[in-house]
């Protein structure tokens, strides 16, 4: 009787092997998608470059750059991207980048980021900003059209903070950077008086797009979160996570005028924090205070001898009564509707 072999497969062994064989394929088709892109943005440059300098040479036309779009046609049939259009596009592309986009982030984001970057962005420098957070992020393109729209570069990392004092180098550039001033709110609606709890609720109510506004990297933790301090009951705002900074970040909301005193609330909540829900793999918390309005000399008086991270930003949110007025006043009269009326009825009976 013959005996057959059994295999036997260590399921740990197996299930590693297995990771590194996907990260394997997917590393080489990253790698194969950003050649591809490479290579394609590089062409348009190029074909942007050759119809920007017979343009200025021999004044061609419109009516000439059609001609090469349905001759391209003919000669590509099966290509896309050579239409009268993105031959357009390639032109204003080779003009925005005079000296060229090889080694850049411009060359390895997707054509579409590009021509939406060109078409908002005027400075040379923030297009490329953008196209380098695009890149390193993996924005898509809505979510690009929205970090421009929000001038996420004029935001980020503005915000005061004693970061460079409290955390170490390899830290602070980076926290630093994760911080915007101002932080826009404007997806929360609420009446001119509003209070602390409200905005609270607002945000949680809209706590996906509060995620993508304080950006990538912070996870949810909790709302109104109960630190028990010698039998009495402390409770802070909010509580995130950043994956990045491995750090807890506790932010106090204050619908007001920033207060010197804010601090060291926040410097108390984050010895509470560190405390009592820190792992001991975590790094030290940091604390970050959203407010109303603020006075940047005070806000800077108040964080210089606190020894603990702390960062001080204000937010905009969406006013009820703006909203209100805004569409009122895009709202068409009384008299402007019973006109329009009344010229419907005429062409009726015309």
């Amino acid at each position: 009787m013959n005996v057959k072999n059994i295999e036997t497969v260590n399921p740990a062994s197996y299930a590693q092997f297995l990771g590194h064989l996907k990260k394997n394929i997917q590393d080489a088709q990253l790698r194969a998608a950003l050649s591809i892109t490479e290579e394609l943005t590089d062409l348009y440059w190029k074909i942007g470059q050759m119809l920007s300098e017979k343009i200025s040479l021999e004044f061609w036309g419109s009516k000439t750059i059609e001609k090469i779009a349905r001759d391209l046609k003919k000669s590509f049939p099966d290509a896309s991207g050579f239409s009268h259009r993105n031959l357009k596009f390639m032109r204003q592309f080779a003009e925005s980048y005079p000296e060229g986009i090889r080694e850049t982030a411009v060359s390895l984001i997707p054509w579409g980021h590009n021509i939406m970057i060109m078409q908002k962005i005027e400075n040379q420098n923030d297009k490329k900003w953008y196209a380098e957070q695009s890149l390193k992020n993996g924005w898509s393109r809505s979510m690009l059209s929205k970090w421009i729209d929000s001038n996420l570069h004029k935001r980020q990392g503005k915000a005061i903070t004693n970061f460079k004092k409290t955390l170490p180098k390899s830290q602070s550039d980076l926290a630093i950077q994760v911080m915007k001033d101002p932080y826009n709110f404007d997806f929360v609606a609420l009446s001119k008086d509003y209070r602390e709890k409200e905005l609270e609720q607002g945000l949680i109510d809209h706590i996906q797009k509060l995620l993508v506004e304080l950006g990538q990297g912070f996870a949810f933790v909790g709302r109104q979160v109960k630190l028990n301090i010698e039998e009495s009951e402390h409770i802070l705002d909010l509580l995130f996570y950043h994956l990045k900074l491995r750090r807890y970040i506790v932010i106090e909301i204050k619908a007001r005028e920033f207060n010197p005193r804010d601090v060291s609330q926040t410097n108390f909540y984050l010895s509470a924090v560190d405390d009592q829900l820190r792992h001991p793999e975590d790094r030290p918390s940091i604390g970050m205070i959203f407010c109303q309005t603020k006075k940047n000399i005070t806000v800077e008086y108040a964080l210089r001898d606190f020894n603990k991270p702390i960062g001080v930003a204000h937010y905009e949110v969406g006013l009820i009564e703006e909203i209100e007025t805004e569409l009122k006043r895009n709202l068409p009269t009384i008299e402007e509707l019973e006109a329009e009326l009344e010229d419907k009825k005429c062409s009726v009976q015309s």
